[in-house]
């Protein structure tokens, strides 16, 4: 495989080499949030080991060559609840039973409204603010959060149905809310410093999968649910300030190191790749679920894509050669010089983290790093 030339190296994010944006969770991490769980810590002490933490994970990443620096997701249980959580209107409900992942099921929590959307004085904005003081000319602080269209469908669950429907009769106020509450969090995130923002988005890697249409009881198809996820999407990404970076990371669930679901992105491409206005897709394709790089043909105007070609689930390292065999082919589709590589998703979407040690966390990162650097150059 020719190597790309050096005109291919970014400055400005998504980088060639790139992350996704959790980490494993250090043991003493791990220990103090379950000692405050017992109520054995206050919530300052807490503060205090994830503050040590998250210094010594940022210094990691740069040690590493990573140039989007993240806490690693260590004030978060989940992915996506504790963002939704931080809303107003929104509570922590325990349920009777969680997702079911193919050989295992998720803790059973889920985010549930108690009144009417808003976003002011989310937590985020602060663990944002610690990150920043990090960045430095050679690193950009990394905000993920949650897409609009995650927590619409959290919203939509069959456990919360119910009560969305009893506050939200019309979903179109539902959608507005939504957005509305997103803007305002991201208005104060840009405030606070940030110019890159990820907005983590499962439901695409839902809505190909058999299981998603086989446990819905309307009469709704793949066509309009995607129009309305794009939709809520779209009405946070439009009118950002233009330094404001906003990509979306898709995958089919990253639960210790389990999926949730299978199917290529040929069914939702035109609208995911053709009509939400993000700057880059950070895609997964570490493993055949996912369908070939055909459907990237639909990638509108000059949007990156970071292909997920490394598994965060697996210690194995990848096969340097097949990996850039990969990349030649996806490049039939997307330029080179439109394209990145990273893991398929992070290494902790819970706190449960995926089934390596740190350390193979890390020997994953640096062969990231490596087929970048062979790719597009140092």
């Amino acid at each position: 495989m020719a190597v790309a030339s050096k005109e291919g190296i970014r400055t400005e994010t998504p980088f060639r080499f790139d992350n996704v944006g959790s980490f494993l969770r250090p043991e003493k991490l791990k220990e103090a949030r379950k000692a405050f769980a017992k109520g054995s810590i206050s919530e300052q002490e807490l503060k205090a080991v994830e503050d040590e933490a998250i210094k010594d994970l940022i210094q990691k990443q740069k040690d590493v060559g990573l140039k989007a620096i993240t806490d690693g997701e260590f004030r978060r249980s989940w992915w996506h609840l504790d963002f939704m959580w931080g809303l107003q209107g929104v509570k922590k409900q325990e349920i009777d039973q969680g997702y079911q992942f193919k050989g295992e099921e998720t803790r059973a929590e889920t985010a549930r409204l108690t009144g009417k959307i808003s976003g002011e004085h989310h937590p985020f904005v602060e663990h944002f603010q610690f990150v920043q003081q990090f960045a430095d000319e050679k690193a950009v602080a990394r905000q993920t959060i949650p897409a609009p269209a995650q927590f619409l469908s959290e919203l939509q669950r069959p456990e919360n149905v119910e009560t969305t429907k009893r506050i939200y009769p019309d979903l179109n106020e539902l959608v507005e809310d939504i957005a509305s509450a997103y803007r305002s969090v991201v208005k104060d995130l840009y405030t606070a410093g940030c110019r890159n923002l990820q907005l983590d988005d499962c439901t695409w890697g839902r809505l190909v999968g058999k299981n998603h249409w086989t446990s819905r009881d309307d009469d709704s198809n793949i066509e309009e649910v995607a129009s309305l996820y794009v939709n809520v999407n779209n009405k946070v990404i439009e009118n950002q300030p233009e330094d404001l970076i906003i990509t979306t990371h898709v995958c089919r669930g990253n639960y210790h190191s389990k999926w949730f679901s299978s199917g290529a992105y040929d069914a939702i491409s035109k609208h995911l790749f053709g009509k939400e206005k993000v700057k880059a897709y950070y895609l997964e394709f570490d493993t055949e679920r996912a369908g070939g790089f055909e459907s990237l043909v639909n990638v509108s105007d000059n949007k990156l894509v970071v292909l997920g070609l490394f598994s965060s689930k697996l210690p194995d390292l990848e096969d340097k050669a097949q990996i850039k065999e990969r990349i030649e082919e996806a490049s039939k589709y997307v330029p080179i010089e439109r394209l990145c590589v990273s893991p398929q998703c992070g290494f902790a979407s819970t706190e449960e983290g995926n089934i390596l040690t740190e350390e193979q966390q890390w020997n994953k990162l640096r062969l990231v790093r490596e087929v970048a650097e062979e790719v597009w150059g140092k």
